[in-house]
């Protein structure tokens, strides 16, 4: 049975059993607490509380879903038969309508009748004291076949900081967990961590719902008699065509997070995805990107775009990595702080530096390394609001570089031409111009949006006019915090695909939010006049893909 059909029984199952249909939502979630969507029930969290009504959004109080996922939490296991970064999640889920006994009852027939499971192959497991649910799984397995566990088994929840969360049944074939049947009874003010170190309170929902994960790689594999998820028609062609578990699992989870709109940086999704490309360059140099969007193509609609990622990451990447992994053989023992230092230096992730060093990284930690990004991270955010207003700018963000209190000023003066030359661009071209990336260092703005054809040089003079008259023009820069909404309604830009907390920043250039020349979505700092920027000049205009442009500029520093 291919993955689609079974993907199709599930859902037609739910359907015909009164739940309404509910497509993916994006790998970057509306809950800014997490960087990705890590769960089918991600979208729905608070249609359990009723700060959202399901009969409104969806017809119906019963839904069902198959979501794209994405977790981080097992990579170090990816490159085993089981473990992924990027899967899909079957779920069926009731808010506040039916419970234990149906949600049971249906996932039992479902594996028996629709998949054709035998039932000796089938068992389950309960959450210790839910006397409720193992009275429930008696009805269908023989108590030799039910196993109870603890808080850290049988205990799903919160995604996030906070959320739904309750006991849960697990049903597995052949001794492989194969769906996660939590039932929402409590909402816990705190995360799953903090559960489990007894450090959260749990309160009781008003109206309990359901919620399940059936992961269909696993299931797939195990239902065509392999325990191999990378023999399945999800990923076998990606595996036969690269020969590496981490390579397919990598690359096709870097597809989807582009595809959602996730650009590499050095922060946020964008980080978790830079992670993944470049271990895959690192492992191979030479990979063939095209291939890889190729076997997904049917599943893509932007694949151009994603293609020219693929290719700018490595392009950057290869720039260093030679440099990087000459210097990783001098090391006969590598400490977290010389792994970070490696990562500042020449870009490599903690995993390529792992696999790389062998046995001189043998006692390297990735808790220890990310204690040290952690630090380096404070460092520089309180350094940064001591000079410049309490702004925030990270040395190391993904869009904005600089080493010292003189290349900050310089990085300053370019990121608010940056801000100009964007609007510049609108000006002149229209408005399906929109950012669709940029990196900022002390030398040169590079500037990444959608267009579809190449500038006539013409074009390029009148923007850098527009920039240069609006510089001369001594135009004040302010920012107003808002929520988000407000936000938007107000006109301002925000980065292509972007996900933005509840309240925002909106930089503006003028003399007021209403009237300003340029608005932005931006967490800062900028200077604050234009006359402080200096005179502006794109030094190159150039393709990276499909319907994506690349300007490179600079401004005058001697003004």
């Amino acid at each position: 049975m291919t993955s689609a059909e079974i993907r199709e029984k599930f859902l037609n199952f739910f359907k015909a059993r009164g739940h309404a249909i509910v497509p993916s939502s994006s790998l970057i979630p509306d809950d800014p607490s997490v960087l990705l969507t890590t769960a089918g029930v991600q979208q729905f969290k608070k249609y359990y509380t009723d700060e959202l009504n399901p009969m409104k959004d969806f017809g119906s109080r019963r839904v069902v879903s198959a979501q794209r996922c994405f977790r981080t939490t097992d990579i170090e296991s990816v490159g085993d038969e089981t473990h992924l970064t990027f899967f899909e999640m079957l779920g069926n889920f009731s808010f506040g309508e039916y419970f234990k006994a149906e949600a049971i009852a249906w996932g039992y027939e479902f594996l028996i009748k629709e998949l054709g499971f035998a039932p000796e192959r089938l068992s389950a497991t309960y959450f210790d004291g839910d006397q409720e649910t193992l009275a429930e799984l008696k009805k269908y397995f023989p108590e030799s076949k039910i196993k109870v566990a603890g808080k850290e088994d049988n205990f799903w929840g919160p995604t996030g900081k906070e959320g739904p969360c309750g006991p849960t049944a697990e049903f597995y074939v052949d001794g492989l967990e194969v769906w996660n049947l939590v039932f929402n009874e409590f909402f816990c003010h705190g995360s799953r961590e903090q559960y489990l170190a007894g450090k959260a309170k749990l309160e009781k929902l008003k109206q309990p719902g359901v919620d399940t994960g059936m992961g269909l790689e696993r299931l797939t594999a195990v239902l065509n008699g392999t325990m191999d998820v990378y023999q399945t028609d999800l990923l076998k062609s990606l595996f036969d065509k690269f020969g590496s578990r981490v390579i397919a699992d990598h690359l096709r989870g870097s597809i989807f997070l582009i595809g959602d709109g996730v650009r590499p940086s050095n922060k946020g999704a964008g980080y978790v995805l830079r992670r993944l490309l470049r271990r895959v360059i690192a492992l191979k140099k030479d990979i063939d990107f095209k291939a890889a969007v190729r076997q997904l193509a049917e599943l893509l609609k932007n694949d151009g775009e994603i293609l020219a990622v693929l290719e700018g990451e490595r392009q950057q990447f290869l720039k260093t990595l030679e440099r990087g992994l000459k210097k990783l053989k001098e090391y006969s023992l590598i400490t977290a702080k010389d792994a970070f230092a490696l990562y500042q230096s020449y870009g490599l992730p903690f995993e390529v530096i792992k696999e790389m060093a062998g046995a001189a990284a043998k006692d390297l930690r990735r808790e220890d390394f990310e204690a040290e990004f952690k630090k380096h991270q404070e460092i520089s955010r309180a350094g940064l609001e001591k000079k410049f207003g309490g702004h925030g700018l990270l040395l190391d963000t993904g869009e904005l570089r600089a080493s010292n209190e003189e290349e900050l000023k310089k990085v300053l003066r370019l990121h608010t031409v940056t801000h100009l030359l964007q609007q510049a661009l609108r000006d002149i071209l229209g408005s399906e111009v929109k950012q669709a990336g940029s990196d900022i260092t002390a030398e040169r703005t590079r500037f990444d949006f959608t267009f579809n054809r190449k500038l006539t040089p013409e074009e390029i003079r009148r923007v850098e006019e527009i920039v240069n008259q609006k510089v001369s023009d001594d135009l004040p820069v302010n920012f107003e915090e808002m929520p988000l909404e407000e936000a938007k309604k107000s006109g301002a830009l925000s980065f292509f695909k972007e996900k933005y907390p509840t309240r925002v920043k909106v930089y503006y250039i003028g003399d007021s939010l209403k009237s300003a020349y340029s608005k932005e979505f931006c967490g800062g700092p900028h200077v604050r006049r234009t006359s402080e920027i200096g005179n502006f000049k794109i030094l190159k205009e150039e393709s990276v893909g499909a319907g994506l442009r690349r300007l490179r500029a600079t401004i005058d520093f001697g003004n």
